[in-house]
């Protein structure tokens, strides 16, 4: 039995009246991606819910995007606000053909936002304030058949613009001072590796409970291979220097990619890899292969600079391919 499991960043998906592109037009476009995949399970990133009189939010055009693919029938879970409703931006979504068996989520559940005075707002801060991500993580356990149950931690960590420093912004897109637009990075920084830093909690805490237990952690982690956020969730034993933990590391699938394919967003020309797809050691008997199908990645800067959005994402999918 093969299980191919994927993680897609769809980049806004959304259905509002003089949209463009229009979410018809981008489901064009993504519905053969999706097909393409052969996805038993995906996980997505960046799906905006959308309201309908006297009813709660919803992923209306998520389930759009759905009805146009084989995957209409699939077991749909996502992250939910206090009032059990859909937020309105960047859900995280799990779909899958087999029975979802427990959900949870994770917004300072497992570490406390940080405490941090800004040092160049306007006015000056006297105290310090918690420093929280938006994005909480969204858990979940997935019976895949008798004594296979895969657990499943679907990640959008922090994107790397820098947070908003009261009184240090001229417009949206221009800065005071250069030290105001390095603090806000750092800010951004923080709420990134914080959020890995629980993804991380939760590892163990599954680790904890069974050894054995079959983890993949994916998703948008708007980091590189060896930057902090993704290094914190691996847990290298070359990091923690304990041989004792070898057995709870994380093991990027990105690495039997070739070089030349390994990424999955190109920025002014450069190929960068910020989706990944980490899996527990107790998998390692069971994975085949990963891809990325980046042929049809557009350059974000170029959308940027025409002011002109692409139907397709600005993200490639990535899909990991296990023969249970």
């Amino acid at each position: 039995m093969k299980l191919r499991v994927a993680t897609f960043n769809l980049e806004n998906l959304d259905d509002i009246v003089d949209q463009s592109p229009s979410l018809a037009e981008r489901i064009k476009v993504l519905a053969p991606q999706l097909e393409r995949l052969r996805a038993d399970i995906l996980c997505f990133q960046e799906v905006h819910g959308q309201e309908q009189q006297n009813e709660k939010r919803q992923l209306l055009a998520l389930q759009s995007l759905l009805n146009a693919t084989s995957y209409a029938t699939y077991h749909v879970r996502h992250v939910k606000t206090s009032n059990d409703e859909a937020y309105d931006q960047r859900n995280l979504v799990v779909v899958s053909r087999f029975p979802i068996t427990e959900v949870e989520q994770y917004h300072h559940d497992l570490t406390p936002a940080p405490a941090y005075q800004k040092v160049t707002a306007i006015p000056d801060e006297t105290e310090a304030k918690p420093v929280k991500w938006e994005r909480p993580i969204l858990y979940t356990k997935i019976a895949v058949r008798e004594g296979f149950e895969l657990h499943l931690i679907n990640l959008h960590l922090k994107s790397r613009i820098p947070s908003n420093i009261s009184g240090q912004k001229i417009n949206n897109y221009t800065w005071r001072e250069a030290y105001a637009w390095a603090e806000g990075f750092f800010i951004s920084s923080m709420k990134r590796v914080g959020q890995a830093l629980e993804a991380r909690v939760l590892v163990d805490r599954l680790f904890d409970a069974d050894a054995a237990a079959k983890i993949i952690v994916c998703g948008d982690f708007n980091g590189h291979p060896d930057e902090v956020p993704v290094e914190a969730i691996r847990g290298r034993v070359e990091n923690t220097g304990n041989p004792d933990l070898i057995h709870r590391e994380m093991v990027p699938a990105e690495n039997t990619i070739p070089d030349s394919a390994r990424y999955t967003y190109l920025y002014n020309g450069r190929k960068r890899l910020l989706d990944h797809m980490l899996i527990s050691k107790t998998l390692i008997p069971y994975y085949r292969n990963a891809e990325i199908h980046n042929e049809v990645l557009h350059d974000e800067t170029i959308a940027f600079a025409l002011d002109t959005k692409f139907p397709e994402s600005d993200h490639a999918p990535f899909v990991v391919e296990f023969e249970i």
